[in-house]
């Protein structure tokens, strides 16, 4: 067994990550190895962030860890609210409050075509490795479903008359961003001498 370190306490996001790792590697939260601290989101991009958070567990916990970042980028807003998905209506981080704003802004464009972008900022012994994935979609016209977290129930994938939200987590993990980025995430673990 293998131990690494998710940048992260967001549960919904590491049971969709512990889904798609090998058996051999056992993935732990930084509130695993006593981190408490925000982590810094400073960057301009998504690349940025992910790099920013990865580093900070890895060089102040002396451990491998990853970390990622995800982003809404909507054609008809200009990219938005990309970097800032997470606290798009406001430092409260409300997934609520961030929808509505997108709905609202949105009202009457017909185009509505949008991407979820995720990328993973992996910190192996002091080297850094990035790994994209990209969902290619639309913004429905309210929100639908109950599972899910973020912007999904707003997201409609290509392909799909449903929203992330009306996806079961096995259904999202065969074609979401986060997945597509863990799978290349887990490809290069694969590859590592010590996971062999």
């Amino acid at each position: 067994m293998y131990e690494l370190v998710f940048a992260s306490n967001n549960k919904n996001k590491l049971n969709e990550i512990a889904l798609l790792l090998s058996p051999g590697i056992t993935l732990k939260r930084i509130s695993e190895i006593g981190c408490t601290d925000d982590l810094p989101e400073t960057q301009p991009d998504i690349e940025g962030n992910a790099l920013q958070k990865a580093r900070y567990v890895s060089e102040k916990f002396n451990v491998n860890c990853f970390a990622d970042d995800t982003g809404l980028e909507i054609d008809a807003l200009a990219g938005r609210p990309g970097v800032y998905s997470a606290r798009y209506a406001g430092e409260q981080k409300n997934a609520d409050d961030n929808m509505n704003k997108v709905l609202l802004e949105m009202k009457g464009i017909s185009n509505r075509k949008a991407r979820f972008k995720t990328v993973i900022a992996l910190v192996w012994n002091g080297q850094d490795f990035l790994f994209e994935g990209i969902v290619e979609g639309t913004i429905a016209e309210n929100k639908n479903g109950s599972m899910g977290f973020g912007y999904d129930p707003i997201f409609i994938p290509n392909g799909y008359s449903k929203t992330f939200a009306q996806m079961d987590l096995d259904e999202k993990n065969k074609i979401s961003h986060r997945a597509k980025a863990v799978i290349k995430l887990v490809s290069y673990l694969k590859g590592l001498p010590i996971l062999l």
